[in-house]
């Protein structure tokens, strides 16, 4: 659209009285045309029916070709700060200055792809830096608490348009807003992380169960997640970790609440049904029986039969040794937070069921959801981690 123009027309049309001021214009002709040659209008009066047809086009400039006025860096007044800030005082600054943001500031890039937002963990600290293409970048943007980002002033104001500075200014706490965060309460980022330890674990457990009753995979064609992938270029080819661990603030809608937890089951659906079919048919359970269940049930019931096996102190050796078929199906309370889960991943699916009669069954006080849903996400991310990390002991317990 460079150098063309936004133009709006308009057009009136209507039949009026012979009047003496219109015939004037008219000059003694049953038919004239008023305005001159690229003029903004045309005007035509007619003789019709013994009245007088008037119609009138237009067309306005609404939309000039010139770009419009950025908003400068230079000159924004920060919290706390008694001077406009420019390019040269930031980076002539010695000290760390720190600048507080709603952690919403990073929607803008999460959710487009042209913008690169991988979280990145350093020294036990975790980035969320925003770059463009390779072309600009954020620094040091360090997550605070559940929805606060901290970065330095110096490295707010490195090069990068005006424009992404301005937008970061447009999110900026002031230090009574800062005190109201609780600085150690954990943030979406830290959840996703743990989610993905119990699944790597989960992983390693299973290969080694799997080895150990004849039925061999890797742990990572298990969980889908391989350490030294991890350990080289963290979440980069992980796009799934990044969309899980996108913003989260407390007032999410419930609509996005369901994405998220959709997201939540699907991170752990790689498990492959036919290798979990195969660890409780070696079990000594019947594969007609066995083949019925899903993913989730299947867990269920490896989960019970590892749970029966060390309540009587056995080890691995005798896997196969005692199938109780009766208990293969027994709910198991410890993976409740799936169950929930995988019930509102349906009603996210199907817009069918109760929301909050879910998160009721899950112990999570419903009255909290007048604030929005970041709450209730932060309760079922929790308890889905806590349903793997109790999966994982019992686990352990048997093959250790």
């Amino acid at each position: 659209m460079r150098g063309t123009y936004g133009v709006r027309v308009f057009y009136y049309e209507a039949l009026v009285p012979d009047e003496p001021e219109l015939r004037a214009l008219m000059a003694g002709d049953a038919h004239v045309e008023l305005g001159v040659e690229n003029d903004w209008y045309k005007v035509i009066i007619q003789e019709h029916q013994g009245r007088l047809l008037v119609r009138v086009w237009g067309a306005v400039v609404a939309i000039p070709s010139e770009l419009c006025l950025e908003r400068s860096a230079n000159g924004l007044m920060w919290p706390d700060i008694t001077q406009p800030m420019s390019h040269d005082r930031a980076d002539a600054l010695t000290e760390i200055v720190p600048v507080y943001l709603d952690d919403r500031f990073l929607e803008r890039y999460e959710q487009n792809s042209l913008f690169n937002t991988v979280p990145v963990r350093v020294h036990g600290r975790w980035l969320c830096s925003p770059s463009y293409l390779g072309q600009w970048s954020f620094t040091d943007c360090r997550r605070v608490g559940r929805n606060m980002i901290v970065i330095p002033m110096r490295e707010l104001y490195k090069p990068k348009p005006d424009r992404e500075i301005v937008h970061a200014h447009d999110y900026v706490l002031d230090s009574a807003r800062v005190a109201e965060f609780d600085q150690d309460k954990e943030h979406i980022v830290s959840k996703t992380q743990r989610l993905l330890d119990q699944l790597l674990e989960l992983g390693d457990h299973l290969e080694t169960l799997g080895t150990a009753i004849g039925e061999p995979m890797p742990a990572d064609k298990i969980v889908g997640f391989s350490k030294a992938e991890l350990n080289a270029n963290g979440w980069l080819n992980y796009p799934t970790l990044c969309h899980l661990a996108q913003v989260a603030p407390l007032s999410m809608t419930e609509q996005a609440f369901l994405a998220r937890c959709k997201n939540i089951h699907e991170l752990w659906q790689c498990i492959p049904n036919n290798f979990l079919c195969k660890l409780i048919t070696k079990a000594g359970h019947t594969r007609s029986i066995v083949k019925e269940l899903g993913s989730l049930k299947l867990l269920q019931a490896l989960l019970n039969i590892v749970e029966r096996l060390n309540a009587h102190g056995e080890m691995v050796e005798v896997f196969g040794s005692s199938a109780i078929p009766s208990g293969l199906s027994s709910r198991n309370t410890a993976l409740s937070a799936l169950f929930v889960n995988y019930d509102l991943r349906i009603t996210d699916a199907h817009n069918t069921g109760d929301v909050l009669k879910y998160l009721e069954s899950l112990g999570f006080d419903i009255a909290a959801v007048n604030e929005g849903y970041g709450r209730a996400l932060d309760h079922v991310f929790d308890g889905v981690i806590r349903a793997f990390k109790d999966l994982n002991v019992e686990l352990d317990k048997l093959l250790t």
